[in-house]
């Protein structure tokens, strides 16, 4: 997996955001068996930042804390048979890297900041939970019926655990 990563801002956490990013991103990966070369983009922006993107690209105008956009359609989430039992699989594909290209995450570290304190958790764990809730965005996950929900926080949680970040 290649990881494209970006801050748009000033800020610096006090750990490695690429390497937890990184992790948490082949951890779910690897629990959905990708077999694939895989590229992700994420950046680390402001709350304006993030409002404006939210709002130009959903049409909801305030700030959130991760935007996720996948590129890829799953029958089911996390199953990539779809890109091995159909000709669609060059649809996926940068043809630079040859890597399958999953998607873009956005995250507003203001957000990562605010919610930790509002969760009393750490800034790593916020930051580690909201990098993993959107990398099953971009595998198919969804949170909107209350039995995806489940599923997805069950996920969201056992890779979190996997990774010792609570």
């Amino acid at each position: 997996m290649e990881l494209y990563f970006e801050n748009e801002t000033d800020y610096k956490f006090d750990f490695d955001a690429v390497l937890v990013a990184t992790n948490v991103i082949n951890k779910a990966l690897e629990l959905h068996d990708c077999d694939f070369d895989t590229e992700i983009s994420v950046m680390i922006v402001d709350n304006d930042s993030i409002h404006e993107i939210n709002k130009e690209t959903r049409d909801v105008d305030k700030a959130t804390d991760v935007l996720s956009f996948p590129n890829i359609e799953f029958e089911n989430p996390g199953d990539f048979n779809i890109l091995k039992d159909d000709d669609s699989y060059f649809d996926y594909l940068n043809p630079d890297s040859k890597r399958i290209v999953l998607g873009d995450i956005i995250i507003s570290y203001e957000k990562v900041l605010s919610q930790a304190l509002e969760y009393e958790h750490s800034i790593l764990r916020e930051y580690a939970f909201l990098v993993t809730h959107s990398i099953l965005h971009l595998l198919g996950y969804d949170h909107i019926i209350e039995e995806d929900r489940i599923i997805m926080e069950d996920k969201q949680k056992e890779i979190l655990d996997l990774l010792k970040i609570y």
